[in-house]
């Protein structure tokens, strides 16, 4: 890939890719701070037209999974400049939009009925930082 040691810019489209990447990763960091279960990050690239990556994560109860997802807001705020909330804890679904990086806070009861990872399942998977667990075999089914 050109640098800048080759004198050659990287394009934009490869500076844009590296940063919502990095997004995504910080918004699983984050997820991961705040004790959220069975991290996945998924790269759509090559997928979706609406979309980069998608983060996954699970909350056994309402308070955490709105935690979960307030401090991915901050994060990707952070690093995107804009994330907003939609959905209710309550619910069981929690959606943090910051444009190419959507995460998916679930219940557990949830993210078994949606099968968000089933839906995606062609979606290469990215390591999450920090050695956080794949979902169970029963979940990715």
């Amino acid at each position: 890939m050109p640098g800048l040691r080759d004198g050659a810019l990287p394009d934009s489209q490869t500076i844009v890719s590296r940063s919502t990447r990095q997004a995504a990763l910080a918004a699983a960091a984050a997820a991961r701070d705040a004790r959220a279960e069975e991290i996945v990050v998924l790269d759509l690239r090559k997928l979706s037209f609406s979309f980069d990556f998608f983060v996954i994560c699970s909350a056994t109860s309402a308070r955490r999974l709105q935690t979960i997802a307030d401090d991915i807001q901050e994060a990707l705020s952070r690093k995107s400049g804009a994330a907003r909330c939609e959905g209710d804890p309550a619910g069981g679904w929690v959606l943090v939009d910051a444009g190419s990086v959507v995460a998916h806070v679930l219940s557990t009861e949830a993210r078994g009925f949606y099968g968000l990872e089933r839906l995606w399942a062609d979606a290469p998977r990215l390591p999450v930082p920090g050695g956080v667990s794949e979902p169970a075999a029963s979940s990715r089914r």
